[in-house]
This record gives structure tokens, C-alpha cells and sequence, in this order.
């Protein structure tokens, strides 16, 4: 065994299991489902002769014992992973490599499992169904809907999609096309069979088949108590504009007055920001998830909870950086794309922060839980009137906003500020630290204090 590998097998022992990396002490039945999930997942690294918490317990198998193994995992699984001995610390550990399989899913004698985390989960149906269409390259909204019929279309819906593709140019639509040429070119209709994306844009009553395809907004105040709750249904066009406009109705605005005699309409919350995030979740999030679009609106934050996690190919992390457009639901994408409503660039998350950023507002915080994505925009609280509803005195809240200013202040700086005795400034100070609003940093003559919020 070279230095490399032992370095990297140092490392891996280290780190523990994770979701491309599994202990077991011997080849045992766990260990062809960890294979299974492995394959229906990411692919990984499986250590025979490792205990759990990553002692390295040994194993001794001859050539045959790795060839009965492979033809084992072969017969279990139908995987062919690349099977190496290595020596570490004077005992034989066994590496299993199994690659992500391009056919999924893969079964272990009859079982789909798939990786979690550092734990194998047996697959569920709509895992199942996910599996196959993307081993196939179909996304679940082009498939026909037997049970839908052309009557079951709004003739309405067509002609506003009609007018906004022509107004954005993206796929123009001539006068005399008729809606069924419009749908049957842009992939909605096949050979007279409607697919599911043409219901969930163009339906009369797209919740009659898809009763997941709704918003619910939840308007919370203290602790868990609702002061509003609506729900949001039609067409994904409606849902859209129906959560705008109730944004539109209840966020607070103030005025900015300019040189030219001219104001500004500054919103609580940048409206380009909300509809970014609402079109990302209608168009995005995994229809066979039973769950529905939620909007849960506290009074510091907001928060857009899109069910399912984000495709494979792509991490939290892809999603504050330019990264490519992974399109689940590609029919609905595109059809949005072609009114305006969408890039295809992968842009929609970047253009969140922007906006935030330009409204001197945190960025979102994009967090994958509950097999949901989490968007969550923060309300800029360092203004006035927040701090003074949180008990803080007019000499505290100045100097709040001083440090949001000038990144910090020094107890010289509070007495300045507030024509106030070192004391006085000693104790305010150390009030505000208690309280979590200030960060102490430094010792002796070189403390300052800078925003822990």
C-alpha cells in the first residue's frame, strides 16, 4: 500500500461513514444493500474489516474469497464493483468501489435502497418512479395524463401565454396558430394526449388531478400563532400571480425622496426577490412529493418551502455561484421560459441575492431538510424602530447603528457618541452583549465591539 492510499484511508477512517463512504466488519447482507444504494445514488466507497466508529478490525479473504465476493454482489445486485485488498497498520482492509449505476434502480434481491446520509433507506415508490424516468431522461410533467381531456383546458389560460411569448419574443406564436398546433409544437400535447405540465399551466382545475399543486401561505406572529392563512390554487400562472399580489397587498413599504422632487417605493422585502423564489418552487419542486408549496411569513423572516431536494448534480453551495440549469420538471420550464417568466441559465437564485444585497438586506439562505429545500429571506432589523421595540435605549440604538455603519465602536467611541461617563458607556456596552447584539472582541485597552447578529 503506497503513502497516497494510506493517507487517503487515514483520512476516510477519520471522517466516519457519510453518504459516499460505509463501515462494515464483514460482507454480510447490509453490505450488498450499502452496494445497492450506492449504485442507486452517488456511488461509494464500501471498507470491509472496518468496525462503525472506524477501527480498523482486519479481515483476511484469499483469492477466492474476493472472487466469491464479487460474483456474490454480482448475483445480489447485478453490480460489478472494483474489489482491492489493502494493508493498513498491519491488518487487510477491503475496498469496495462501487460506481453510480447509469440503469437505475437496482435492486438487492428484490429491495431498492438508496443512500441517506451515512444510512441506506429502502426506496419508496416515488423513488422508484424518479429512478426510472431519469434512467430513461423523461421528467415526470411530460408524461400524457390518461385521465386528462382537451376540455379539461382553459382556452383562457392559452391566450395569456399566447400574448406573453409574443411580448417576450422567446417563441413568438403567429395569430392563426391554432392552440392545439401552439401545444402540440412547444411538447404539451402528443398525438392528442395531454401531458401533465399542459394541466398544471393550462387546466381549468389542475388541482382535480394534482391536488399537491398548491401554495399555502401561513402569515405567523409570535411562537406558532397564524393571523392568516390562504391557499393558493389554478394554474401555475395564477399561483404565481396570486402570491405577488398578496405580497403586494400586506408588505410594508416606506418612501425614499430623491434630488428631483421624485420618491422611490422601498419594500419590506424586494418584491423581484419573492417572485424569483415562487416561480423557482411552482416550477422546480418534485410533483410526485404528496406535500405543497408553502409560504411561511414571520415577522423577521420569510420562508419558501419547495418539496423536494435539489437534483443530484447540484449542492447548497452551486446555488450562491454561477451553476448550470438542472431542470426537473423541463415542459413546465420551458413554457415559462417562453413567457418571461424564467432563464435558463440557472440564474434565478443568483438574481434572490442580488436583489437582497441591492435592498441592503442579508442574503437568502438556501438549506436542504425534510427532503424539502428551505429559502429563507431575513428582514433587516438594525433600523430604529425594531431596536427600540426590543427594549434597547436611544444611546444603545445608536450605537447599534453605529457599528452597522463602521463595522464597530470602542467604549471611547460610546462616549462620544452619547456624551456619557466611561461607565456608562461600560455598562451599556455590556448590556448590549448580553442581550446578543454585540460581539466583544479584543483585551484591555484594544476592546471593541462589532455586530453578533
Amino acid at each position: 500500500m503506497n503513502e497516497r492510499s494510506k493517507d487517503w484511508l487515514r483520512r476516510v477512517l477519520a471522517e466516519g461513514e457519510s453518504e459516499r463512504v460505509e463501515f462494515k466488519e464483514t460482507m454480510s447482507r447490509e453490505a450488498l444493500e450499502t452496494v445497492a444504494a450506492f449504485a442507486n445514488t452517488h456511488g461509494g466507497r464500501l471498507l470491509i474489516g472496518v468496525a462503525d466508529d472506524g477501527t480498523v478490525k482486519g479481515i483476511a479473504p484469499g483469492k477466492e474469497t474476493l472472487r466469491d465476493w464479487a460474483n456474490h454482489i454480482a448475483q445480489a445486485t447485478r453490480v460489478h464493483p472494483q474489489i482491492r485488498p489493502l494493508t493498513y497498520q498491519g491488518r487487510d482492509v477491503v475496498i469496495v468501489e462501487v460506481p453510480e449505476s447509469p440503469l437505475k434502480p437496482v435492486s438487492c434481491r428484490g429491495r431498492y435502497f438508496k443512500r441517506v446520509g451515512s444510512s441506506n433507506r429502502q426506496m419508496t415508490d416515488d423513488d422508484l418512479t424518479r429512478a426510472v424516468l431519469g434512467s430513461v431522461g423523461v421528467t415526470w410533467d411530460e408524461m400524457v395524463d390518461p385521465r386528462v381531456t382537451l376540455d379539461d383546458l382553459d382556452l383562457e389560460q392559452m391566450q395569456r401565454f399566447r400574448k406573453l411569448c409574443n411580448l417576450k419574443g422567446r417563441r413568438p406564436i403567429p395569430p392563426d396558430e391554432e392552440d392545439l398546433t401552439v401545444l402540440e409544437k412547444v411538447g404539451l400535447l402528443q398525438e392528442g394526449n395531454v401531458s401533465r405540465a399542459a394541466v398544471l399551466l393550462f387546466g381549468r382545475n389542475p388541482q382535480h388531478f394534482y391536488p399537491q399543486a398548491r401554495v399555502r401561505i401561513g402569515r405567523f406572529r409570535t411562537g406558532s400563532l397564524i393571523v392568516d392563512d390562504r391557499e393558493i390554487v389554478g394554474s401555475l400562472f395564477d399561483q404565481v400571480e396570486a402570491v405577488m399580489g398578496y405580497f403586494r397587498e400586506r408588505l410594508q413599504t416606506r418612501f425614499v425622496f430623491r434630488e428631483a422632487a421624485t420618491r422611490d417605493v422601498i419594500w419590506e422585502y424586494p418584491l423581484g426577490a419573492l417572485r424569483e423564489a415562487i416561480i423557482n418552487a411552482v416550477c422546480h419542486r418534485d410533483y410526485l412529493d404528496s406535500g405543497h408549496v408553502q409560504v411561511r411569513w414571520h415577522d423577521d423572516h420569510i420562508v419558501f418551502l419547495n418539496p423536494g431536494e435539489l437534483p443530484e448534480s447540484l449542492r447548497i453551495e452551486d446555488l450562491k455561484r454561477e451553476h448550470r440549469s438542472v431542470l426537473r420538471n423541463r415542459k413546465i420550464a420551458e413554457a415559462l421560459f417562453y413567457a418571461g417568466f424564467i432563464e435558463q441559465w440557472g440564474s434565478g437564485t443568483l438574481r434572490m441575492i442580488q436583489e437582497c444585497v441591492e435592498s441592503d438586506l442579508p442574503e437568502p439562505e438556501f438549506e436542504e431538510r425534510q427532503e424539502a429545500l428551505w429559502v429563507t429571506f431575513r428582514k433587516d432589523i438594525l433600523i430604529e424602530e425594531h431596536l427600540q421595540a426590543e427594549g434597547l435605549n436611544e444611546r444603545q440604538v445608536k450605537a447599534v447603528l453605529f457599528v452597522k455603519e463602521q463595522g464597530r465602536i470602542t467604549n471611547q467611541d460610546y462616549r462620544q457618541l452619547n456624551q456619557v461617563s466611561n461607565k456608562t458607556a461600560y455598562l451599556e456596552l455590556d448590556e448590549l452583549v448580553k442581550k446578543g447584539w454585540l460581539r466583544r472582541e479584543g483585551a484591555g485597552k484594544t476592546i471593541s465591539y462589532v455586530m453578533s447578529r
